[in-house]
């Protein structure tokens, strides 16, 4: 059975793309879900959202509901459907993470320090 944990992260989130800053948190969680890496979400207020443009991409993950998808756009460079949220979460243990942004650290540089 898969198992959600969701705690505050003990350090700052920085995410960068084509050099800039798009998202800069102090305030972010960590989910922690069986069998897959940590994954860090970002309130949207720490989210530059002038460089994310939301797309008609979609997800369903039985434990955290529906995902809708942002691609990330800075100067020449795009990375198609890089962020995620879940706007409503299906499981009382994801709530926390409810309207958080996530974002792939194959497609974008996500540091924690």
């Amino acid at each position: 059975m898969k198992r959600l944990r969701v705690e505050p992260a003990a350090r700052r989130v920085t995410v960068r793309f084509n050099g800039t800053v798009v998202a800069d948190s102090t305030h972010a969680l960590v989910l922690h879900e069986t069998g897959l890496p940590p994954v860090y979400y970002l309130p949207p207020r720490d989210v530059r959202m002038e460089y994310l443009t939301p797309t008609d991409h979609q997800t369903r993950c039985p434990y955290k509901g529906l995902a809708r998808y942002w691609t990330v756009r800075v100067g020449d460079h795009t990375a198609e459907n890089a962020a995620w949220s879940y706007p409503e979460p299906d499981q009382p243990d994801a709530q926390p993470i409810a309207g958080y942004l996530a974002f792939y650290p194959d497609r974008l540089e996500v540091t924690v320090a």
